[in-house]
C-alpha cells in the first residue's frame, strides 16, 4: 500500500516543511518511511484500535510531527549512538520515529498491549528498521535494561513513570517524559518520592499543532 492511498497528495510537502521548521536533516528515504508508517498505522487501526485518532492527516500532525519535535533535543544529549527504551509506546510513538531518524540508536518499544507490539514488530521489518525492537510486557516486570535514556509520551504521571521505569536507566542516564502543559502537581509529587529530580523543562514547538508541549528531563538525585 502506498502512502498516496491513505494520505492526501500534500502530505510529503507538509512533512518536509515540518522537518525544515524543526531544523531536522531528514533524507528522502526517511520521509518515505514516515509516510509509509502513517499509512500502515491507519490501516492496522481499522482492525486493532492502536490509536484514538482515525484520520491520516491528524496522525501525521498529532503523532509524527509531535514525535519529530523531540529528535533534536534528545540527539543533543545522546549523540549518534545510544540505547533508548520507549515506555507505553502504543503503536510505536515516539519509538518508530526515533528509530527512523537515528539509525545509530537502538530503540526498544515496550507496551502491555500485545497487539500494539505486534504492530511495532511488523513495522521493524516492513520499514527496514533493524534498530527497532518491541517488547510486550509491563515495564515494571522487565529486568533492568541499562539504557542511556528511557522516554515516554502521554504514558503516566511523572511519579509512576519514574517508579516503574527508572531502574531501566543507567546510573548517569536520563528519564524523559513528553508532556503537554507543565505538570506542576506531578513534579511536586515526583520530588516528594525523593529518588528522581527534574533537571529542566524544555518547551517544544510542534508544526501545525496549536497546543503546549514540553519535555521533562529527570535524573537521579
Amino acid at each position: 500500500m502506498s502512502p498516496a492511498e491513505t494520505l492526501s497528495a500534500d502530505a510529503l510537502g507538509r512533512l518536509t516543511a515540518a522537518c525544515q521548521q524543526m531544523a531536522l536533516d531528514v533524507q528522502p528515504p526517511q520521509l518515505d518511511t514516515l509516510l509509509r508508517y502513517v499509512a500502515q498505522l491507519q490501516r492496522w487501526n481499522r482492525t486493532y484500535n492502536l490509536t484514538a485518532i482515525r484520520d491520516g492527516q491528524q496522525m501525521l500532525v498529532h503523532h509524527v510531527f509531535d514525535s519529530l519535535a523531540v529528535v533534536r533535543p534528545l540527539a543533543a544529549v545522546l549523540g549518534e549512538q545510544a540505547t533508548i527504551m520507549d515506555v507505553g509506546s502504543g503503536g510505536g510513538l515516539p519509538g518508530v520515529v526515533l528509530a527512523t531518524l537515528q539509525p545509530g540508536w537502538q530503540v526498544t518499544c515496550v507496551d502491555a498491549v500485545d497487539k500494539k507490539m505486534a504492530f511495532v514488530r511488523q513495522m521493524s521489518g516492513a520499514l527496514g528498521l533493524p534498530n527497532l525492537q518491541a517488547r510486550h510486557a509491563r515495564i515494571e516486570t522487565l529486568e533492568p535494561a541499562g539504557c542511556d535514556m528511557v522516554v515516554s509520551r502521554a504514558f503516566a504521571s511523572l511519579g509512576d513513570f519514574a517508579e516503574w521505569s527508572g531502574r531501566h536507566v543507567r546510573e548517569d542516564g536520563d528519564l524523559v517524559a513528553m508532556k503537554g502543559k507543565t505538570p506542576d502537581a506531578e513534579i511536586e509529587a515526583l520530588h516528594a518520592q525523593g529518588v528522581w529530580q527534574v533537571q529542566r523543562i524544555e518547551p517544544l514547538a510542534v508544526p501545525e499543532l496549536d497546543a503546549q508541549r514540553c519535555l521533562i528531563w529527570m535524573r537521579r538525585r
